[in-house]
């Protein structure tokens, strides 16, 4: 195939084809096993699911984060869960995103959100930070706030000046029986993001 691509295009141009197939999964979360199961680190969660679901996907520690390769229908997904805390997640992206040359639109963060009903999923290709730490340390480190988020709902079942409380509490037993269906379904909507494109992505999945 490289040869026959010789025949069209420059290396330069292969090699631009090359990385348009690329994509960093940026899972939100922060390390320590105090904060495996609770809600701010559904990014982990999702990406862990994942890697447990597929023979082929094992995370190691590298700087700044854990990865992950991933290969799908011609595409390379690198999944990142970064070591750097939630506060300070932008360092990781950027330092991932540079390393691999992944275009900014390659990328897909994955983060909790408390607007959302429990489960629900959304995708958005830009928006503030809403006052989330690590979407708004990435916003910071990219300069932009243009980059694709996968949403997953946390719901907001707190009272006023509890909200670090709960995202940072444990998942409750509805929400559990419920978990397995609802990583399945984020399985699947990061393997579109990939093949079908974050248009045809959100069109599939949001509200799902």
């Amino acid at each position: 195939m490289l040869q026959f691509l010789k025949k069209f295009f420059s290396e330069k141009e292969i090699e631009d084809i090359d990385l348009m197939k690329k994509f960093l999964i940026v899972g939100l979360g922060n390390i320590g096993t105090e904060y495996e199961n609770t809600r701010h680190n559904i990014g982990f969660k999702i990406l862990d699911f994942f890697a447990s679901d597929e023979e082929s996907v094992a995370f190691e520690t590298n700087k700044l984060g854990a990865t992950a390769t991933y290969k799908f229908k011609g595409r390379t997904f690198i999944f990142l869960k970064p070591s750097t805390y939630m506060n300070l997640s932008g360092k990781a992206v950027k330092y991932w995103m540079t390393k691999e040359k992944i275009p900014l639109g390659n990328i897909l963060i994955i983060t909790d959100d408390i607007n959302l009903p429990f489960g629900t999923i959304r995708v958005k290709t830009k928006g503030s930070d809403g006052g989330h730490n690590g979407l708004k340390d990435i916003q910071t480190q990219l300069g932009t706030t243009n980059y694709s988020r996968f949403r997953f709902g946390v719901g907001a079942e707190f009272s006023k000046g509890h909200q670090v409380d709960y995202v940072l509490g444990e998942w409750n037993q509805e929400e559990e029986s419920q978990m397995k269906e609802r990583l399945e379904k984020s399985k699947e909507l990061i393997k579109s993001f990939g093949t079908a494109g974050v248009n045809n992505t959100m069109n599939a999945f949001n509200n799902t």
